[in-house]
């Protein structure tokens, strides 16, 4: 069985941050420090422990926060060499991986009346872990130094802070505090993803499509804009990058986004699709067969989803894109095409019996629709 996902932070972790605290500051009381941090820390899920570590050092570093923050860069880990390390020799050289969750926070707490001192230590701890939870505060409450800085640190030769510059500004990141200014207006970021969509870390590109994806939740017509214009003479890494930056717009079958990616053009042909078995239960799967057959005198290129409208618990549909394939079609051709679609619970989708449906979505447009009865013990 794997192991649960909240021991990621766990009494070793409280452990090895008292060891590296001590190392660099001598006085600090790691005592009380492991104390407060253990105190239930069994029954708590991951954000609450690394929350609970936080405040653990909220009551047992100094109340000075540049003197706080220097213990705290004093013990972390040397960030060159953690690309060559397991997570056990990375733990014996100072502070690093989750335990930095904390490190983090406490920097986000203590530190936004020190906006320049705290982002100082935000640009050592994310070398480490990552500091884009910790970012956010400072983005809604010094918007003007944080992008100032942000503006820097785009040429940053790490990695991890490139990428921070992306991912902790994202409108709507996981786990994050929601930047609703953001939300309302991304353009502060703009001119920061413009520099990075063509980085040479796969991880930079990878977090600026997510941040684009974000916007396209609010800002379709902007995100579709950029993307046609980005196309224009792109290489294989930033095609790879819009076009996961377009996901979300493709799913939803967005006019502008399929026709910059020459997807706008309705199917020329039939579709049909079929779903088995008829009647299924919780915890198996159903076969999705989809057959497209071309009545066109030249190739298609096509974006092949499917919209699962499932019951929810007051009994209504909801609907829900599901990726399919993206595939060309030649002229006067049929292709048969394959999906086993999982009906496994999972802790972010409750499953409730009743008759489901299946859409076919090609290039955004529904054609076939098809059923089943989800039997739910």
């Amino acid at each position: 069985m794997a192991e649960p996902f909240k021991n990621l932070i766990n009494a070793g972790t409280v452990r090895d941050m008292a060891s590296h605290l001590s190392r660099a500051a001598p006085e600090f009381p790691a005592k009380r420090f492991s104390a407060l941090a253990l105190r239930g820390l069994e029954s708590l899920e991951l954000k609450a422990r690394a929350m609970q570590l936080c405040e653990a050092l909220q009551a047992t570093l100094p109340r000075d926060f540049a003197v706080a923050a220097g213990w705290i860069e004093a013990a972390l880990a040397p960030a060159p060499q953690l690309a060559d390390s397991d997570d056990r020799d990375v733990a014996a050289r100072g502070l690093a991986g989750w335990s930095l969750w904390a490190a983090g926070e406490f920097v986000a707490r203590q530190g936004i009346y020190h906006p320049e001192r705290a982002l100082q230590a935000l640009h050592a701890i994310t070398q480490r872990f990552t500091a884009e939870w910790a970012l956010r505060p400072f983005v809604l409450q010094h918007p003007e130094l944080t992008f100032v800085t942000l503006a820097r640190w785009v040429g940053d030769p790490s990695e991890h802070v490139r990428r921070l510059v992306s991912e902790g500004t994202r409108p709507r990141l996981p786990w994050g505090l929601q930047l609703k200014t953001l939300v309302a207006d991304p353009s502060p970021t703009l001119p920061l993803l413009r520099v990075l969509q063509d980085d040479r870390s796969d991880t930079v590109r990878r977090s600026v499509a997510n941040h684009l994806n974000d916007i396209a939740k609010d800002h379709p017509e902007l995100v579709a804009a950029w993307v046609r214009e980005h196309l224009v003479d792109a290489s294989a890494q930033r095609r790879a990058l819009l076009r996961h930056a377009s996901r979300t717009l493709i799913k939803r079958g967005h006019p502008a986004t399929l026709q910059a990616w020459g997807l706008g053009k309705p199917l020329r042909g039939e579709a049909s699709l079929k779903v088995s078995p008829r009647r299924a239960r919780a915890g198996g799967a159903v076969q999705l067969t989809v057959v497209l057959t071309s009545g066109a005198r030249s190739t298609q290129r096509l974006a092949v989803d499917y919209v699962l409208h499932r019951v929810v618990a007051n009994g209504t549909l909801a609907p829900k894109v599901f990726k399919g394939w993206t595939l060309e079609l030649p002229a006067g051709q049929t292709r048969t095409l394959l999906k086993r679609h999982s009906l496994r619970e999972v802790t972010t989708r409750r499953l409730y019996p009743g008759r489901h449906e299946i859409e076919l979505q090609v290039n955004g447009r529904g054609l076939a629709r098809a059923a089943f009865h989800l039997h739910v013990p």
